[in-house]
């Protein structure tokens, strides 16, 4: 009997007890319906086991103090006060809202559940005075704006030295008003620029791989060498030349400032160019004269050199060079002229052609009407090219010819079936509209044995 009473007192002390938790258990249930799960956070206010009414009041109170703290960089630091931006209670998003949610979620499970006890949104501001607190900030002012500066190469003393990037403290302006506005959602204290990557950074780091790669390729341009050579010395392209043509892009990809290598070339043309230029000339009557103009001559093509020129750099050769012609002389010694020409003194209306010195046809002539004002240009030419049985238009005539060599636009040499005789001053007043009348059998002559090129001297 004693043993079963012992059992019978037991089974009652379990029943009030187990009961007695269940009580508690349902009284938790009960009271947590109506007020807030232990840890619950509303903005960063802590409002645990407050019913709405208290805990609305507690997030008002919240708003009148809240103050966003900005961390920047260089130890600057900013304040955005719930006054300065209107911030006030959500009325959409009371605590009585917040709560019913809660509740959706178990408060035992509640424990594991950070949805269940952290909540945002509870507060709101003034978009108008956001954006005015927000244009008057510090970093928002341009005057203490440093921009951010990628790291670059420089130049000296025969290699390229590599220069830090600045950071500077310029903000994604979007980014860090994103930010903010979350910060002040959510009752965050302080928001950390650095942290949340609201700076506008360099994109290239002294540290970086393009650095190096670009430092070494540039380096390695430095090691050409082009030398030019000309009649009275040389001109050479050495590392101090290129340092001053290569240039690096946003990127620090390496571009060649065609600018510069242009005026190199200009200045190193005149070793060359001889295009228009006056010339000593021996004529065939031994006279020693000076003839200019003309469209003959060397002229160094600057576009094309340039583009040759940065090539030869990018392949890093040393080379002796001539640089590229737009068009060409005979020769660069003495007058450039050789001693292939064909030679008309406008003066004595006389021809020669000369074919490495030796005369090869010669006669007299009739150029331009001097009287009627179609006085042929003198000057050093070139022969354009040569057809037959060519007709030459102008105007109030039309006449066709046997042999046409051009050599000065719509100037040039031909044969004259209407002419009998040529020579003395027959173009002072019944000469031609420009061109040299020749006799069919010198035009004949000349077709035959003179190049396209040819110079072609005039002179009176």
């Amino acid at each position: 009997m004693s043993a079963n009473k012992k059992t019978d007192r037991k089974q009652i002390y379990f029943f009030f007890f187990f009961t007695f938790l269940a009580l508690l258990f349902l009284s938790v249930t009960v009271f947590f319906r109506s007020h807030f799960y232990p840890g619950t956070v509303i903005n960063g206010v802590r409002v645990a086991f407050l019913n709405p009414t208290d805990a609305d009041q507690k997030i008002s109170e919240a708003a009148s103090a809240y103050v966003l703290m900005l961390k920047e960089r260089d130890e600057v630091k900013e304040q955005i006060s719930g006054a300065e931006i209107g911030l006030i209670p959500n009325v959409d998003n009371n605590c009585k809202s917040i709560k019913i949610k809660q509740n959706q979620i178990f408060w035992v499970i509640s424990f594991w559940r950070k949805d269940a006890t952290e909540f945002g949104n509870a507060l709101t501001f003034d978009e108008l005075l956001m954006t005015k607190k927000f244009e008057s900030l510090g970093c928002m002012d341009e005057s203490r704006v440093i921009r951010p500066q990628n790291a670059t190469l420089r130049y000296g003393n025969g290699s390229y030295e590599v220069v830090q990037e600045i950071n500077g403290n310029l903000v994604n302006e979007g980014l860090l008003l994103f930010y903010i506005k979350s910060a002040v959602n959510n009752g965050t204290p302080a928001l950390d620029l650095e942290e949340k990557k609201c700076y506008v950074n360099p994109k290239i780091r002294s540290d970086s791989k393009k650095i190096a790669n670009t430092k070494a390729e540039a380096e390695r341009y430095l090691l050409s060498k082009i030398i030019y050579q000309y009649k009275d010395g040389s001109e050479t392209v050495d590392q101090e030349e290129i340092s001053q043509w290569i240039e690096f892009d946003d990127d620090l990809n390496i571009v060649f400032n065609h600018g510069k290598i242009k005026e190199f070339l200009r200045s190193l043309a005149v070793h060359y160019d001889t295009l228009g230029k006056e010339r000593e000339f021996i004529t065939a009557w031994g006279r020693k004269i000076n003839v200019g103009g003309g469209d003959y001559g060397w002229k160094v093509d600057i576009k094309g050199e340039a583009e040759e020129l940065a090539e030869a750099v990018v392949r890093g050769e040393t080379l002796y060079k001539e640089p590229k012609y737009l068009q060409k002389g005979a020769v660069h010694e003495l007058n450039d002229i050789g001693k292939t020409y064909i030679e008309i003194d406008l003066s004595k209306q006389y021809l020669w052609y000369f074919n490495e010195g030796v005369l090869v046809a010669q006669g007299a002539v009739v150029t331009g009407n001097v009287s009627g004002g179609f006085k042929t240009p003198d000057g050093i030419y070139s022969l354009k090219y040569k057809i037959k049985n060519a007709v030459l238009k102008g105007h109030n005539y039309r006449v066709g010819v046997s042999y046409w060599m051009p050599f000065n636009n719509d100037i040039g040499i031909h044969d004259a079936s209407w002419r009998s005789e040529f020579g003395r001053d027959i173009y002072l007043t019944r000469g031609s509209h420009g061109c040299i009348n020749a006799s069919f059998y010198l035009a004949k002559t000349l077709f035959e044995n003179v190049a396209v090129g040819t110079p072609v001297v005039c002179y009176y």
